[in-house]
């Protein structure tokens, strides 16, 4: 099926799907779901004529949000009940460092969890994928201010859990934040 794309298309979109597998495991909260949201989101690229001139990344990302709009949509009509976080694991690390590695990234991991979705998509398009507010806002299709004020809330947030956070390790959590 990727052949009726051609070969620079081709080419750009295997080149993206690290990207656009990081956008879509950060937007369901775990590897599996990311994986089935990354395939879903391939075979919709694929199986549909791309708009003239469009910037390949941010049309997979959008695509992508979108099908996982309207994958939160089904679960809410199938289940009322939410779909537990999975742990995600490093692999290939051994020792200290790799225990303090999982614990800081269960932390963050589990702080854009708590992130109201809009605001969570918004910060993972502009600090985890480094898309300009400009390119974020056209993603996700909503004004550039309302990017700003997005990811300004969620950086204060993220910033407050974590402050919380250090003050209870201080006085004899079980790890500190670095």
């Amino acid at each position: 099926m990727i052949e009726q794309l051609g070969d620079a298309v081709n080419d750009e979109l295997i080149s993206i799907l690290p990207r656009l597998r990081r956008f879509a495991v950060s937007l369901s909260g775990n590897r599996p779901d990311g994986d089935d949201l990354l395939q879903r989101t391939v075979e919709r690229l694929l199986a549909r004529q791309l708009p003239q001139d469009v910037d390949l990344l941010k049309w997979s990302f959008r695509v992508c949000r979108n099908l996982w709009i309207d994958e939160i949509r089904s679960r809410k009509v199938r289940s009322p009940v939410a779909v537990d976080d999975v742990s995600h694991q490093l692999r290939g690390e051994d020792g200290e460092a790799s225990a303090m590695a999982r614990l800081t990234l269960s932390d963050v991991s589990s702080a854009m969890s708590r992130l109201p979705e809009d605001q969570r998509e918004a910060i993972i398009l502009v600090a985890v994928e480094g898309l300009s507010y400009a390119e974020a806002s056209q993603t996700l299709d909503i004004p550039v201010g309302t990017v700003l004020s997005r990811v300004s809330r969620a950086r204060k947030t993220l910033a407050h859990q974590f402050s919380d956070h250090a003050d209870i390790s201080q006085t004899g959590g079980s790890h500190e934040l670095h």
